[in-house]
Protein backbone atom coordinates (compact mmCIF):
# COMPACT_ATOMS: atom_id res chain seq x y z
CA UNK A 1 0.00 0.00 0.00
CA UNK A 2 1.56 3.23 -1.10
CA UNK A 3 1.56 6.33 1.16
CA UNK A 4 0.87 9.49 -0.60
CA UNK A 5 1.82 12.90 0.81
CA UNK A 6 0.07 16.34 -0.76
CA UNK A 7 1.45 19.74 0.28
CA UNK A 8 -0.78 22.87 -0.03
CA UNK A 9 -1.32 26.25 0.17
CA UNK A 10 -4.74 27.45 -0.40
CA UNK A 11 -8.09 25.72 -1.22
CA UNK A 12 -6.46 21.80 -2.18
CA UNK A 13 -9.26 21.06 -4.99
CA UNK A 14 -6.24 18.27 -6.42
CA UNK A 15 -6.05 17.28 -2.94
CA UNK A 16 -9.57 16.76 -2.89
CA UNK A 17 -9.54 15.33 -6.21
CA UNK A 18 -6.84 13.00 -5.85
CA UNK A 19 -8.01 11.84 -2.30
CA UNK A 20 -11.17 11.17 -3.51
CA UNK A 21 -10.60 9.35 -6.30
CA UNK A 22 -8.28 7.49 -4.61
CA UNK A 23 -10.97 5.68 -1.87
CA UNK A 24 -13.86 5.55 -4.99
CA UNK A 25 -11.20 3.89 -7.32
CA UNK A 26 -9.30 1.33 -4.48
CA UNK A 27 -6.33 2.47 -5.75
CA UNK A 28 -3.43 0.37 -3.84
CA UNK A 29 -2.67 3.96 -1.85
CA UNK A 30 -3.93 6.12 0.83
CA UNK A 31 -3.36 9.57 1.33
CA UNK A 32 -1.76 9.89 4.78
CA UNK A 33 -1.12 13.26 5.24
CA UNK A 34 -1.62 16.93 3.87
CA UNK A 35 1.32 19.51 4.56
CA UNK A 36 0.57 23.18 4.14
CA UNK A 37 3.06 26.09 4.10
CA UNK A 38 -0.06 28.58 5.04
CA UNK A 39 -1.55 28.22 8.83
CA UNK A 40 -5.47 27.69 7.97
CA UNK A 41 -5.07 26.61 4.51
CA UNK A 42 -8.57 25.33 3.29
CA UNK A 43 -6.86 22.46 1.77
CA UNK A 44 -6.84 21.56 5.42
CA UNK A 45 -9.35 21.64 6.10
CA UNK A 46 -10.87 19.38 4.13
CA UNK A 47 -8.18 16.95 4.48
CA UNK A 48 -9.08 16.72 8.52
CA UNK A 49 -12.70 16.27 7.23
CA UNK A 50 -11.80 13.73 5.61
CA UNK A 51 -9.51 11.62 8.52
CA UNK A 52 -5.96 12.40 6.72
CA UNK A 53 -3.06 13.73 8.85
CA UNK A 54 -2.67 17.54 9.17
CA UNK A 55 0.42 19.58 9.55
CA UNK A 56 1.61 23.27 8.63
CA UNK A 57 5.42 24.48 8.43
CA UNK A 58 4.86 28.48 7.94
CA UNK A 59 7.74 29.71 5.50
CA UNK A 60 7.39 32.77 7.15
CA UNK A 61 9.07 31.57 10.60
CA UNK A 62 12.21 30.31 8.87
CA UNK A 63 15.40 32.61 8.06
CA UNK A 64 15.59 31.00 4.40
CA UNK A 65 14.18 28.81 1.97
CA UNK A 66 17.06 25.79 2.92
CA UNK A 67 15.82 26.04 6.45
CA UNK A 68 12.30 26.04 5.49
CA UNK A 69 12.86 22.80 3.17
CA UNK A 70 15.01 20.88 5.91
CA UNK A 71 11.64 21.02 8.47
CA UNK A 72 10.05 20.32 5.19
CA UNK A 73 11.16 17.37 4.66
CA UNK A 74 11.80 16.58 8.17
CA UNK A 75 7.51 16.73 9.08
CA UNK A 76 6.93 15.00 5.53
CA UNK A 77 9.46 12.00 6.32
CA UNK A 78 7.77 11.67 9.58
CA UNK A 79 4.88 10.13 6.93
CA UNK A 80 6.64 7.35 4.94
CA UNK A 81 5.65 8.83 1.87
CA UNK A 82 6.27 6.25 -0.93
CA UNK A 83 5.30 9.68 -3.58
CA UNK A 84 4.91 13.00 -2.08
CA UNK A 85 2.26 15.46 -4.60
CA UNK A 86 2.72 19.05 -5.14
CA UNK A 87 -1.17 20.92 -5.51
CA UNK A 88 -1.05 24.33 -5.75
CA UNK A 89 1.74 24.43 -3.67
CA UNK A 90 3.46 27.89 -3.53
CA UNK A 91 6.95 27.58 -2.72
CA UNK A 92 9.83 27.55 -4.71
CA UNK A 93 11.84 23.99 -3.44
CA UNK A 94 16.09 24.09 -3.29
CA UNK A 95 17.72 21.55 -5.17
CA UNK A 96 18.35 19.62 -2.11
CA UNK A 97 14.81 19.03 -1.25
CA UNK A 98 13.97 18.19 -4.81
CA UNK A 99 17.38 15.87 -5.19
CA UNK A 100 15.98 13.85 -1.70
CA UNK A 101 12.62 13.15 -3.56
CA UNK A 102 14.16 12.94 -6.72
CA UNK A 103 11.84 10.12 -8.72
CA UNK A 104 8.87 10.57 -6.48
CA UNK A 105 8.04 14.35 -6.13
CA UNK A 106 5.42 15.10 -8.65
CA UNK A 107 3.94 18.57 -10.00
CA UNK A 108 1.07 20.07 -11.91
CA UNK A 109 1.45 23.17 -13.63
CA UNK A 110 -1.41 24.65 -15.55
CA UNK A 111 0.29 24.82 -19.27
CA UNK A 112 1.47 22.04 -21.95
CA UNK A 113 4.68 22.43 -21.06
CA UNK A 114 7.58 23.45 -22.03
CA UNK A 115 5.11 26.34 -23.26
CA UNK A 116 4.42 29.00 -20.65
CA UNK A 117 6.34 27.95 -17.50
CA UNK A 118 5.81 30.10 -14.65
CA UNK A 119 3.66 32.80 -13.83
CA UNK A 120 0.29 33.77 -15.48
CA UNK A 121 0.04 31.33 -17.91
CA UNK A 122 -3.30 31.62 -18.83
CA UNK A 123 -3.05 35.44 -19.83
CA UNK A 124 0.13 33.88 -21.92
CA UNK A 125 -1.20 31.38 -24.04
CA UNK A 126 -4.30 34.09 -24.83
CA UNK A 127 -2.05 37.15 -25.91
CA UNK A 128 0.14 34.06 -28.01
CA UNK A 129 -2.99 33.26 -29.90
CA UNK A 130 -3.08 29.73 -29.20
CA UNK A 131 -6.01 27.18 -30.06
CA UNK A 132 -5.31 25.08 -27.13
CA UNK A 133 -4.00 25.31 -23.34
CA UNK A 134 -3.64 22.77 -20.51
CA UNK A 135 -2.13 21.33 -18.12
CA UNK A 136 0.73 19.01 -17.48
CA UNK A 137 2.20 16.74 -14.68
CA UNK A 138 5.74 16.27 -14.01
CA UNK A 139 8.10 14.72 -11.74
CA UNK A 140 10.42 17.59 -10.11
CA UNK A 141 13.62 18.42 -11.18
CA UNK A 142 16.01 21.39 -9.92
CA UNK A 143 14.99 23.06 -13.09
CA UNK A 144 11.49 24.68 -12.14
CA UNK A 145 8.64 23.83 -14.64
CA UNK A 146 10.82 21.28 -16.53
CA UNK A 147 11.30 17.76 -15.07
CA UNK A 148 10.11 14.85 -17.20
CA UNK A 149 6.37 15.17 -18.55
CA UNK A 150 4.08 12.29 -17.33
CA UNK A 151 0.73 13.35 -18.68
CA UNK A 152 -0.59 16.33 -20.38
CA UNK A 153 -4.46 17.33 -20.87
CA UNK A 154 -5.76 20.00 -23.31
CA UNK A 155 -8.81 22.05 -23.68
CA UNK A 156 -9.60 24.40 -26.12
CA UNK A 157 -9.22 28.14 -26.30
CA UNK A 158 -12.54 30.13 -26.87
CA UNK A 159 -13.04 33.28 -28.48
CA UNK A 160 -13.41 36.05 -25.92
CA UNK A 161 -11.88 33.68 -23.01
CA UNK A 162 -10.22 35.80 -20.16
CA UNK A 163 -7.48 34.46 -17.88
CA UNK A 164 -10.27 33.70 -15.68
CA UNK A 165 -12.26 31.57 -17.86
CA UNK A 166 -9.29 30.15 -19.38
CA UNK A 167 -8.28 28.94 -15.34
CA UNK A 168 -11.83 27.72 -15.15
CA UNK A 169 -11.52 25.13 -17.52
CA UNK A 170 -7.88 24.14 -17.10
CA UNK A 171 -8.82 23.62 -13.17
CA UNK A 172 -11.14 21.30 -14.18
CA UNK A 173 -8.84 19.13 -16.62
CA UNK A 174 -6.36 19.32 -13.68
CA UNK A 175 -8.83 17.56 -11.56
CA UNK A 176 -9.23 14.66 -13.84
CA UNK A 177 -5.20 14.54 -14.91
CA UNK A 178 -3.67 14.81 -11.73
CA UNK A 179 -5.60 11.74 -10.16
CA UNK A 180 -4.66 9.79 -13.42
CA UNK A 181 -1.30 10.42 -13.04
CA UNK A 182 -0.87 9.58 -9.56
CA UNK A 183 -3.07 6.35 -9.81
CA UNK A 184 -0.20 5.31 -12.46
CA UNK A 185 2.76 6.39 -10.28
CA UNK A 186 1.03 4.38 -6.97
CA UNK A 187 -0.32 1.26 -9.89
CA UNK A 188 3.55 1.12 -10.80
CA UNK A 189 2.66 2.22 -14.43
CA UNK A 190 5.13 5.04 -14.77
CA UNK A 191 8.61 4.30 -16.39
CA UNK A 192 11.43 6.86 -16.24
CA UNK A 193 14.22 6.38 -19.19
CA UNK A 194 16.62 9.34 -20.13
CA UNK A 195 14.48 11.98 -18.89
CA UNK A 196 11.29 10.60 -20.97
CA UNK A 197 8.34 8.95 -18.93
CA UNK A 198 6.14 6.08 -20.76
CA UNK A 199 3.11 4.48 -19.35
CA UNK A 200 4.25 0.44 -18.86
CA UNK A 201 1.13 -0.71 -21.13
CA UNK A 202 1.18 2.37 -23.48
CA UNK A 203 -2.07 3.59 -21.88
CA UNK A 204 -2.31 7.42 -23.81
CA UNK A 205 -0.59 9.96 -21.79
CA UNK A 206 -2.45 12.95 -23.29
CA UNK A 207 -5.83 14.00 -22.78
CA UNK A 208 -8.59 15.92 -24.47
CA UNK A 209 -10.99 17.45 -22.03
Amino acid sequence: MKRIVILVSGRGSNLQAIAQRCAAEGWPARVVAAISNRPGAEGLEFAASQGIATSTVDHRQYASREDFDGELARVIDAFAPDLVVLAGFMRILSDGFVAHYAGRLLNIHPSLLPAFAGLHTHQRAIEAGCKVAGATVHFVTATLDHGPIVAQATVPVLAGDTPETLSQRVLAAEHVLYPLAVRWFVEDQLLLDDGRVRHRAGQSQLLAC
